[in-house]
């Protein structure tokens, strides 16, 4: 497959999954292909040596997982971490206002999105809405508007005569809710948009007990540069690891090997990942217990898989531009499509360390792939990522890499054609695929 062919598969991913509930959606439709069987955490496992398995955890994390043919304690766990979630906007509860002839909705800020790069837009809604079924159970199901549906005007330029000088500032409170529609005078709010949800989802409105409802723009994924050398979507931070990853595992050679292999996508990564299926949670811990033969399950054994794992946590990196110089070190330049960046920082924000490092350049150059090393300036604060977690709480080696990317955490981020394709053939090599 060609670099484009690559990126155009990873944007008609990100289309299809415009939140963390549609991300695992698309991903299981793709295990499908590859026969993988769907596990369910509260029944009893019976996997069989080379079975392929996934499990799910509350809709928006997935840990992916091909059971090895050799002995844990042999070969450890080999990991690629990543996560669905992205920043940006969450419908509130109670968030449709009537207010001056117009509904809006109000919503919550949603990790560390920027957040004026929403305004003007074409958005939308996406999620899952949680109701009673005709059995009186409480069962959940994902709701999509394909349509524009909502939109953040920005304030005339007249009105705010600073703002090129100044930057657009916007009150999280105040500012923030999204035009809906014209306000009728019979129109209650939270009626009008509970019909609006029944009519997208055909879940009868008085079913509808919650929902998650994340906003997301509608303009799809584009290549574009004089030679269609970059590519610009949403959720790039952090669906592109994603994607990477799940290519290098559903590859032939890959699947054909011996090793016991793991793909972990968690959800709340953008606000630190302390949920029951956060990467700080025990979602991971969880499954890998349950990986380890029952005839052998004991905590040696464990321990001693663990101590022959290795974790690549895989997020994005910010690519350098010249336009900004002075917001980058500059002896660590990264470049578009030069390759995956190796992220070190001494205060552990990122997990690498100088052998994890040494590792992934190795198998950077047996894959015939270029790398880049990254740090962040010394009087800037920096970013963090699952990988510093997992290591931590497992006690696995672990290197933090990604692909170079810029506007991170906007509403439309940019990255490199050929940084894609490198980065799958760097992951499939650590997952075993043959030079």
């Amino acid at each position: 497959m060609s670099a484009q062919q690559q990126v155009q598969s990873l944007l008609d991913f990100i289309d299809v999954s415009p939140s963390p509930w549609h991300a695992v959606k698309s991903v299981e439709a793709r295990l499908a292909d590859f026969q993988f069987v769907k596990l369910d955490e509260t029944l009893k496992w019976d996997l069989q040596p080379g079975g392929r398995y996934y499990v799910i955890r509350d809709d928006s994390s997935i840990i992916i997982f091909v059971q090895g043919q050799k002995p844990l304690v042999e070969t450890g766990f080999k990991i690629i971490g990543a996560h669905t979630d992205s920043p940006g906007l969450r419908i509130k509860p109670n968030a449709a206002v009537g207010m001056d002839g117009l509904l809006r909705l109000g919503v919550e800020v949603y990790g560390g999105p920027i957040i004026a790069t929403f305004t003007d837009r074409d958005l939308s809604l996406a999620g899952r809405i949680s109701y009673k079924d005709n059995h009186n159970s409480i069962v959940s199901t994902l709701v999509k508007f394909d349509r524009p549906l909502l939109r953040l005007p920005n304030l005339a330029i007249h009105m705010n005569r600073s703002v090129n000088e100044e930057g657009l500032k916007l009150h999280k409170q105040n500012e923030l809710p999204l035009i809906l529609s014209v306000l009728a005078e019979e129109c209650l709010p939270q009626a009008y948009f509970a019909q609006l949800i029944q009519q997208q989802s055909g879940c009868d409105a008085e079913r509808i007990l919650s929902w998650d409802l994340a906003v997301y723009d509608t303009q799809k994924g584009v290549f574009w540069g004089a030679g269609n050398e970059f590519y610009a979507n949403s959720q790039l931070d952090n669906l592109a690891s994603c994607h990477a990853a799940l290519q290098a595992l559903l590859d032939n050679e890959v699947l054909e090997n011996d090793n016991t292999l793991v793909c972990a996508f968690f959800d709340h990564e953008e606000i630190g990942s302390k949920s029951n299926k956060g990467a700080d949670g025990s979602f991971l811990s969880d499954v890998l217990q349950r990986i380890a033969p029952a005839s052998v399950n004991n905590r040696e054994y464990f321990a001693r898989a663990l101590a022959k794992s290795f974790v690549i946590s895989a997020d994005m990196a910010h690519a350098y531009q010249p336009s900004f110089p002075l917001a980058y070190d500059p002896d660590h330049k990264v470049i578009m499509n030069k390759g995956p960046v190796i992220k070190v920082n001494s205060n552990q924000r990122y997990s690498t360390e100088s052998l994890s490092q040494a590792m992934f350049i190795d198998w950077c150059e047996q894959a015939g792939v270029p790398y880049q090393k990254y740090s962040h300036r010394s009087d800037l604060a920096c970013g963090s990522t699952i990988g510093p977690i997992t290591s931590a709480s497992l006690g696995i080696r672990s290197v933090d890499v990604g692909n170079p990317l810029w506007a991170m955490h906007s509403a439309r981020e940019s990255a490199g054609v050929l940084d894609h394709g490198y980065m799958i053939r760097v992951l499939k090599r650590y997952f075993g695929a043959p030079v």
